[in-house]
């Protein structure tokens, strides 16, 4: 069985490779390299996958679940500049594939291992586009 939760945080980044010139960026990421940056409305649905336990009915408490996402993903995202205080995003592009990439591992290193197990992390960055990783 699948569950999953969705939630939400507004973040800027700039889309810039410390490696690449000026114009090589800009040639990449196109406006999303100006250095002055963009902001999203990230969307995020985190789907884990396991049975129902037999006494709550329940894959995982969902509360407990919300308590992760607060602590893991939304206090460090929401409402912050990706590349100037969220690491690893001042070494790496904050591209929405990386972003998934990192909420995967901060969530998989964070849920106890038992009956719900980790399936995907779906991260939109716009209302038409969305990034879904399903682990290592």
């Amino acid at each position: 069985m699948l569950i999953t939760k969705r939630v939400e945080f507004s973040a800027s980044h700039v889309c810039r490779n410390a490696n690449l010139t000026d114009e090589e960026n800009i040639r990449l990421f196109g406006a999303a390299a100006n250095p002055r940056g963009h902001g999203h409305n990230y969307i995020l649905d985190v789907t884990l996958e396991g049975e129902p336990d037999p006494t709550t009915g329940m894959v995982m408490d969902l509360k407990e679940l919300k308590e992760i996402l607060q602590r893991e993903i939304l206090d460090p995202f929401d409402h912050r500049s990706l590349n100037h205080e969220v690491p690893p995003f001042d070494q790496i592009v904050p591209t929405a594939e990386n972003v998934a990439i990192e909420i995967w591992k901060r969530l998989s290193a964070s849920l106890k291992p038992g009956a719900a197990k980790l399936h995907g992390v779906r991260v939109y960055e716009t209302s038409d586009l969305y990034v879904e990783y399903l682990g290592e």
